[in-house]
């Protein structure tokens, strides 16, 4: 995939909406975890967007016909074509293609409209179909800039965007389309998924602990990250220099459990991008791990890395969402983003509040102060329930 340039990135979360202000947030992060604000019935921390600015400054009509997944989507999706300095209109509109990863989708919209039909006994809203269903985002980020290239969703649980990546890579570098705008987005800090995840037992009550012997679970978070991949003779045909380059990918399936995650699963994701990328287990700098703080997740990730690159030669690496909090379909594309600041600034940003190491979690993983440290290619691993993994390789160009 050495043709496939990443031109821009665009981020919409908890801790910044603009990519100096998310790196900022992943380098130097500060507590910011608080119980959701339109859920008062569920106390349990989240990593929630506070500013309203993405839907006052919408460049949509009418923000009220989408689901908050999807207006944060097109927020994302417009800041990194910003980057990547694409106007819509210098484009063959039938050449971009606009790939979005959720797991849940709409659900926020769903909510709402339970609540209106069987606890106020009121009608539904007609527009509840279109703000719900999960191609929503992808339809409204063609429709805000006139793409009329392949569209479509992605929703395989939280390695979704990593998902989309790969799969508009693979548009990009067949030649089906020049131009791919592509990540993930979620939003579903409502009371029916929060409770749904606490029956699961996997919420933190505190905060999330990467990787560290205190960890109690994941803190569930809405975002978005958007890639723009491009052809490297767009970008070049432009005079536009590329942020990086996506060498391969790699996609596998446990055939498993349906939420007890397996080493040989997340390594053969990891081996097949590795294999695509043409690449050695030590050409890779840094890894963005899944890492999501979980006691089942952490343990079985070192495994993996483990097989993959050798008990004592994984590379640096670190889990972010120890920062973001975990935004389950959109967490690839987020995770994604913070790879490439990553290898741009060669800089690991640190796993957060890392209390104290676990045996079963051995390996280095930069805990609570960033490292700089030489990068030339950066791997972003998203392991999901039902046993599906994905990873993605990026270099510096």
């Amino acid at each position: 995939m050495r043709g496939v340039a990443v031109s821009g990135l665009g981020v919409l979360t908890s801790i910044g909406s603009t990519l100096p202000a998310f790196w900022e947030g992943l380098v130097d992060p500060s507590p910011h975890f608080a119980p959701p604000s339109g859920c008062p019935q569920v106390r349990v921390p989240v990593a929630e967007i506070r500013s309203t600015d993405f839907i006052s400054g919408s460049i949509l009509p009418k923000p009220s016909l989408c689901d908050r997944s999807a207006l944060i989507a097109v927020e994302a999706a417009r800041s990194a074509l910003d980057d990547a300095g694409l106007k819509a209109e210098a484009v063959d509109p039938d050449r971009v293609a606009v790939i979005v990863g959720s797991g849940a989708a709409g659900v926020a919209t769903i909510e709402e409209q339970y609540d209106l039909l069987y606890r106020q006994r009121r009608r539904v809203s007609p527009l509840t179909v279109p703000r719900s269903m999960s191609s929503a985002s992808a339809s409204w980020i063609s429709t805000a800039f006139g793409f009329q290239g392949p569209s479509f969703a992605v929703s395989s649980a939280c390695a979704s965007a990593t998902h989309a990546i790969g799969i508009a890579a693979r548009l990009v570098e067949s030649g089906v389309v020049d131009v791919a705008v592509c990540g993930g987005t979620e939003s579903c800090l409502v009371e029916g998924p929060l409770r749904a995840w606490a029956a699961l037992g996997v919420l933190a009550q505190e905060t999330c602990r990467p990787f560290a012997s205190g960890r109690a679970g994941l803190v569930l978070a809405e975002g978005a990250g958007m890639l723009v991949l491009e052809s490297a003779d767009h970008a070049r045909a432009r005079g536009f220099v590329p942020r990086a380059s996506v060498l391969g990918s790699g996609w596998s399936a446990d055939a498993g459990h349906l939420t007890r995650p397996s080493a040989d699963g997340m390594a053969k994701a990891m081996t097949k991008a590795l294999r695509e990328a043409e690449l050695r287990p030590d050409d890779v700098d840094y890894i963005n791990a899944h890492g999501t703080g979980t006691r089942s997740n952490d343990p079985t990730e070192t495994a993996a890395l483990k097989m993959v690159f050798g008990a004592d030669s994984v590379p640096v690496m670190s889990s972010t969402k120890g920062t973001t909090g975990h935004a389950l379909g959109a967490s690839g594309g987020i995770e994604a983003v913070a790879a490439l600041l990553s290898l741009e600034h060669e800089v690991a940003p640190p796993t957060a509040n890392y209390d104290e190491p676990d045996p079963e979690c051995d390996i280095f993983c930069v805990p609570n102060v960033a490292r700089e440290h030489p990068m030339r290619t950066v791997m972003s691993n998203s392991f999901a329930f039902g046993g599906l993994n994905a990873s993605v390789i990026f270099q510096r160009t």
